[in-house]
This record gives C-alpha cells, sequence and structure tokens, in this order.
C-alpha cells in the first residue's frame, strides 16, 4: 500500500487507519522475531502519540542515526550500544505534527560509512530481490523495508549515494532534497556539509508528500535555508522541459543492460516531445576524488568525540598507563574497520603536511564543480544519468576491495557536493545471473526545484505501468 491511496481509503473510511498500523507492527515484530537484520528495535511509544495531523497513523521507519528522545540510537557502531538520544531530532518532530507513526528504527552501516550493508555492528541485511544480494550503501536496511512493505515509507540520510542506489537496487522511490531544505538538528553527521536527510516511498507521489511533512527552517541547524518552507511549483508544461545527458554516464563501468534501460527511457521522454541533448560533463569524473578527500576530512572531525572521556562513558583509566594507551585501546576496540579505515584517510588529509595539497585542492575542485553545474543548469532543467553502473552484488562479494566499491557512486556524488535535489525513480529489472534485478534513473535539478523531479519523475514512472 502507497500512502496515497492509503490516504484516500482512510478518507472515504474504506479502511480503519489503526487496524493498518496494528498490522504493520506485526509485520515489524515478526521481521525482528526472523532475525532478519532489518529492524533494531520498534518504538513501543508510538502508540502513546497523539496522532491528529493530516496524515493521521501512517507508519514510517527511520534509520538509527536520527534522534529520537529516551529511544536507543546506535549509528550501527559498538560504540553506541547502549546510547539513549537526549532529545527528538528536528525532522521527527515534523513527521509528528503531520500525524506520522514513528514505530521503528533501522539497522544501518557503522556511522553510515560503507557501501554494502555488511558493516553494521549489528549484523547484515539481504536484499528482497536476488538470492543473497545486498541492497547496498548505508541505508540500505530502510530500503528494505519499504520494499518489502514492512512499512509505507522511511528516511534515511544520503551523503554521496548513501539512499538513491539502495532504493534503485530495491526497485522504490528515493529523493534527496535540496541541501537545507530538511533539518539536520539531531542527525548524526557523518560528513556535516554533505549529509541530508530523504525519503524512501514507493511512488513519485508519496515522496512528494512525505517531503512536504518534514521540510522546515530551523534555527537549531545553521545550514537550514528559510526557502526551506516553500516548494517552489513548476509554471512549465512537460514538453518544455529540457534535458541534459552526460556522455560521460555511458563509459566502460557501466552494465550494458543498464545502459540500454536507461536509453530506451530517453527515447520515450524524447517521445513526449521533451528536449534531451548529450552533453560533456567531465565534473562526474573528478567528483570521487573531491568526495573522499572531503568526506573522511569531515567524518574524522566529527567522529573525534567518540573517545570515551568527552563524550558517552569513561572506560577505566587505570587500565592505562597513560592516554595514547587509552586511546589506542578504546578506538581499535570499538570502531569498526571501514570507521578506522576513515578516520585514518580523514587525518592524513587534514595533517599539516597535506593540508593543502589534498583538502584545500578538494575544496577548490568542489567549488569548479558547482560553478559547472550551475552552468548547465543555466540551459537545462534537468540531468539524467542511472543511478548504479550495475546491479545489487552478492553478499562477501566485493567487501575486500573497497575501491572497488568506491568507484560505483560517480553517477550520484555530484548532487551532494553541490547541494543539488535529486531522484532515483525504478525502471523495470534486468538479468543477472539468471536472476531478475531492479534498476534505477537518475534525475537531478537545480536548487530548490524538487517539482521539477516529480514532473518529471511521473512521467518516467508512468512508463513502467
Amino acid at each position: 500500500m502507497n500512502i496515497k491511496e492509503y490516504i484516500d481509503w482512510v478518507s472515504c473510511k474504506k479502511i480503519n487507519a489503526e487496524s493498518i498500523v496494528q498490522s504493520y507492527f506485526e509485520k515489524a515484530k515478526k521481521s525482528l522475531e526472523n532475525k532478519e537484520n532489518v529492524y533494531l528495535r520498534l518504538n513501543n511509544s508510538a502508540w502513546k502519540i497523539e496522532n491528529d495531523g493530516f496524515l493521521k497513523w501512517v507508519t514510517i521507519a527511520i534509520k538509527d542515526n536520527i534522534m529520537q528522545k529516551w529511544e536507543i540510537s546506535t549509528c550501527g557502531s559498538k560504540i553506541l550500544q547502549d546510547y539513549v538520544a537526549p532529545y527528538t531530532a528536528t525532522c521527527i518532530q515534523n513527521l509528528q505534527k503531520n500525524g506520522w507513526i514513528v514505530i521503528w528504527k533501522t539497522n544501518m552501516d557503522e556511522f553510515a560509512m560503507w557501501s554494502s550493508n555488511e558493516t553494521s555492528y549489528y549484523w547484515p541485511v539481504l536484499n528482497s530481490y536476488g538470492t543473497d544480494r545486498i541492497p547496498w550503501w548505508s541505508s540500505g536496511w530502510s530500503a528494505v523495508a519499504v520494499a518489502k512493505d514492512l512499512c509505507m515509507a522511511a528516511l534515511g540520510t544520503d551523503t554521496g549515494w548513501s539512499v538513491r542506489q539502495p532504493a534503485a537496487l530495491c526497485g522504490i522511490v528515493w529523493l534527496k532534497p535540496t541541501y537545507g531544505r530538511i533539518s539536520r538538528y539531531g542527525v548524526q553527521s557523518m560528513a556535516s556539509s554533505l549529509d541530508q536527510v530523504g525519503t524512501l516511498t514507493k511512488t513519485v507521489d508519496d515522496a512528494e508528500i512525505l517531503l512536504k511533512s518534514i521540510m522546515w527552517f530551523d534555527p537549531n541547524d545553521s545550514q537550514s535555508s528559510e526557502k526551506a518552507d516553500t516548494l517552489e511549483k513548476s509554471n512549465k508544461s512537460v514538453d518544455q522541459y529540457k534535458i541534459a545527458l552526460p556522455k560521460q554516464c555511458f563509459w566502460e563501468w557501466l552494465d550494458p543492460k543498464i545502459k540500454d534501460r536507461i536509453l530506451s527511457i530517453v527515447q520515450k521522454l524524447k517521445s513526449l516531445w521533451i528536449q534531451i541533448d548529450e552533453i560533456d560533463l567531465p565534473v562526474l569524473d573528478a567528483g570521487i576524488a573531491v568526495y573522499y578527500s572531503l568526506m573522511p576530512a569531515e567524518l574524522s572531525t566529527n567522529l573525534s568525540r567518540f573517545d570515551w572521556v568527552r563524550f558517552w562513558v569513561q572506560w577505566n583509566t587505570m587500565e592505562s598507563k597513560d592516554i595514547h594507551e587509552y586511546y589506542q585501546k578504546i578506538r581499535s576496540e570499538w570502531f569498526g574497520e571501514e570507521a578506522k579505515r576513515r578516520i585514518l584517510l580523514g587525518t592524513f588529509v587534514l595533517s599539516s603536511a597535506n593540508y593543502e595539497w589534498y583538502y584545500l585542492k578538494a575544496l577548490k575542485v568542489r567549488e569548479k564543480m558547482i560553478q559547472d553545474l550551475d552552468s548547465v543548469f543555466e540551459r537545462y532543467d534537468l540531468i539524467l544519468t542511472p543511478t548504479t553502473p550495475e546491479v545489487a552484488r552478492k553478499i562477501w562479494e566485493k567487501v575486500d576491495d573497497p575501491l572497488k566499491m568506491y568507484l560505483a557512486d560517480m553517477y550520484t556524488l555530484p548532487a551532494n557536493l553541490a547541494g543539488l535535489p535529486a531522484i532515483s525513480i525504478p525502471v523495470w529489472t534486468i538479468e543477472d545471473r539468471w536472476e531478475n534485478m531492479p534498476v534505477g534513473l537518475h534525475l537531478m535539478a537545480n536548487r530548490w526545484k524538487e517539482d521539477d523531479l516529480f514532473m518529471i519523475g511521473r512521467e518516467v514512472e508512468n512508463f513502467m505501468n
């Protein structure tokens, strides 16, 4: 059941809202009992919330790095396994005001920092498509929750790809809004200038409904924009849109079957008299290098407080001979391998010997990337690419080769580096190793132009029906 159908049926009194919530609660409880690892825990206080908002009793799951007061928030890490949040994130407060029921917390990769759903301290999750496949990326558990209909929608966080790609590989819709539209207050940040809360839904219409429920100017978030409250409506008809198709997105690492699917959608869009031009967009090539210079630097800074001295509980210092041994013991024992890898990389990038060569240079390239994308949006309304270069992999298939995992992110990274809105929409399936696996199409728009994504996204969705 999608949200729009649910609202219509509840309004017409065809269904009982409370019974629907009960059925979702039972499915979530069964998922926990079967150890599917999608959910970490149920929010037993959800039933005590007074739901008088316009979306009464709509069920939603929340990634475990988004805090809710008096609920455990682990960020998928051993170091926070008993941490109880002291306040509620703004986006959850907005959900509750609008009548949503937040009753589940989904599992996640440790501190949202991996590409495979294999680094959570609380075990991996399997894709609902294929055999022994992963949904990829840190919000993959939230994507599986929606794909398996264990909730009507979910919230995740996207630093470069973390939700759009699992959505594509699970056959659902993901929306990453403009940076500053959704408050990050109460969200554990991996990389503060890149992180963005976004929506996982079954349809484009549902994505718009959920976005309107959580977008808000928040004075508690220094990066929140005064434009956040207003969703600009497009005054164009479909045949007035212009879409850019970067030729860099069709290079050798793209699965030929995915390429055929995307090009078939391009032809269908052209049949609606939409102008689609192939362009040269070299920023796609630079995105990965820039991201993996800036992200570890910000991550290393954000995670420095998790040392059991300044934050969280304090370990028995009498067991260590000095502060260096204490830090070494705590951080080596309680952080996972990928967290350690990125902390070391970030510390290296920010060191006095490398700061200018890596971090400052990456900031300059990022600024050039933003300028290049702005120039594209002076001529075009949207940029169209695949969401992923390949379908979902088998679990543990490439966990020992992080560089190959990182290279899968080139299509989605520019949106985060430039703070642009983007959406991933499922476009049929392709055959891979005798299994039919979902494919996603990625659209990126100019800042505050989410409605352009919805307009063309609905047309793409219509092709699937």
